[in-house]
């Protein structure tokens, strides 16, 4: 119903209520005092009103909207004055007051954002002062496609649609903002061509960056059919985005007022797993390789041992990543991998392992046959897994302790060779160590003498040179070595007869040599 009195005479109208009307509230409160504000009169039993005054001036004109809302112009008017509604059932007699008074006239400092696509739908935020009483909002001459007020300096609007820059103004009983540019542009179909990162965890909470064109006017980023948790307008050709939890491989895409971008594959990622490491150790310098097994390793993203990266690393497969291992200090670190589905340390540990040193060797030489026992003694031998001769692996060999191993030596050539310790730290420095062939007797000289011995003999031969022991029969004696071919003992006593000489070197026994003894002269 509009107008001073109602379109149909009272005589003719339905009576719809048995008791008077009642006013609740009235918004706007105030407005000017030259009238004209339009005031929505909200309570009960409106249905049939007949008038609706403000003091005792009738609205020029209102409408019934329904039995509890009725929309009127305010009269001229001035101070504070009762708004009343009439039906045939009565007049309602709450206290609601109407203000005259313009009060501060309203400003706008700010539109936020500025810009938005000519179809419209672009919520605003628009700043200024005296705003509380909005009672309308405008981009150009066309009304917001709605408005809310929040505060006296903040209004919540929607963009109606439009095109060019058109200015924002808000009108209130006191008067219309000046304007504040808002510009509409054409949208085109938004276009992604990367997401960075592209895979997450399934908990969701991984910021990725989208990138493309005609982003500017995004109105919803979804990861799947889930919206993003979160997402930021940084230019025309870029957005960050928070993804939401999820699972498997989904299409991440942005719409826009011009429709939905093509799809980028984002993969959410289940949180690694590591079970194993082989070998389990390695030498302080780094440098070796280890091969890390588990699950859910495919996307991984670092490897690291104790708080150090690996040197390299490589997804062999979901289950397996072999890793370059960096330097790191003697003893026990964790080892991690690290994907987008998160992070898994190793149940047990990695070992860096200083490498052995050698300092001496006993005895120092020994046969081309092989088969005696060298002691080796150094550093750092506990962990000891091969020991050479040259580049002959003992025959066996004993860790004794930290710092001595027992090795059988294994047949080898004439001469000194290299002999190594290996760990998983390293190689030690090398020893030496002799390779001496077995002596060879090819006379005596005299080749008799007494019984009572003490008499001096030259054994001649080869390899004689390392002699440590000449024996007559079982009987050792007093010796002096003269070179590698000469040697010059003292024959000790024994039983008239032939007796064996030999010669006892580190390369072996020589093959006997006859010498006898001779008893005295009969009287």
């Amino acid at each position: 119903m509009s107008g001073s009195a109602p379109s149909t005479p009272v005589s003719d109208a339905p009576r719809l209520a048995s008791s008077a009307p009642t006013v609740s509230s009235v918004s706007p409160a105030a407005g000017s005092t030259a009238g004209g504000a339009s005031v929505a009169v909200l309570g009960t039993g409106f249905t049939g009103a007949t008038a609706v005054r403000f003091g005792a001036t009738l609205a020029p004109s209102f409408a019934v909207l329904s039995d509890t809302r009725i929309g009127a112009t305010s009269p001229p008017g001035t101070g504070t004055v009762q708004v009343t509604v009439t039906t045939p059932s009565g007049t309602s007699n709450e206290f609601v007051t109407f203000s005259y008074g313009l009060g501060p006239a309203p400003s706008l400092t700010s539109v936020t954002p500025n810009s938005g696509p000519a179809a419209g739908g672009t919520t605003v935020v628009l700043t200024g002062a005296g705003l509380a009483a909005a009672s309308a909002v405008r981009f150009g001459g066309v009304a917001a496609a709605s408005f809310a007020v929040v505060s006296d300096t903040q209004i919540s609007a929607v963009s109606p649609a439009g095109s060019g820059s058109v200015p924002v103004t808000v009108t209130t009983p006191a008067g219309t903002t000046g304007g504040v540019p808002f510009t509409y542009v054409a949208v085109s179909v938004p276009s992604l061509t990367s997401i960075s990162p592209n895979s997450g965890p399934a908990t969701g909470g991984t910021t990725v960056v989208l990138t493309g064109s005609g982003l500017a006017a995004a109105s919803a980023v979804r990861f799947g059919g889930v919206a993003a948790a979160s997402y930021t307008v940084v230019s025309d050709s870029r957005i960050t985005a928070v993804a939401p939890p999820g699972t498997g491989t989904v299409q991440v895409i942005v719409t826009t007022a011009g429709g939905s971008s093509n799809g980028l594959a984002y993969t959410y990622s289940g949180a690694p797993a590591l079970s194993g490491v082989s070998p389990d150790q390695g030498p302080t310098a780094g440098g070796n390789t280890v091969t890390l097994t588990g699950a859910g390793l495919t996307s991984a993203t670092a490897v690291t041992f104790g708080s150090t990266p690996a040197t390299s690393f490589t997804v062999v497969s979901p289950t397996t990543i072999t890793a370059v291992v960096p330097p790191g200090a003697a003893g026990a670190v964790p080892v991690t991998v690290t994907t987008p589905g998160g992070t898994s340390t190793l149940p047990s540990s990695y070992f860096y392992v200083n490498a052995p040193v050698l300092a001496a060797l006993a005895p120092v030489s020994g046969p081309l046959s092989g088969g005696n026992t060298v002691t080796l003694t150094g550093t750092h031998l506990v962990e000891a897994t091969a020991v050479r001769f040259a580049h002959t692996a003992a025959t066996s060999f004993t860790v004794v302790s930290d710092t001595r191993i027992t090795a059988v030596a294994p047949a080898g050539p004439a001469g000194p060779v290299d002999v190594t310790v290996s760990t998983a730290g390293g190689t030690s420095n090398a020893v030496s160590y002799a390779y001496v062939p077995a002596p060879v007797l090819t006379a005596l000289s005299p080749g008799q003498g007494p019984a009572s011995g003490g008499n001096s003999v030259t054994l001649t031969g080869t390899g004689l040179g390392p002699t440590t022991r000449v024996l007559f029969g079982a009987t050792p004696a007093t010796f002096t070595v003269v070179s590698d071919t000469h040697v010059v003992a003292e024959a000790p006593p024994g039983a008239v007869g032939p007796v064996d000489v030999t010669v006892v070197t580190p390369g072996g026994t020589s093959a006997p040599a006859g010498y006898t003894r001779v008893g005295p002269p009969a009287v």
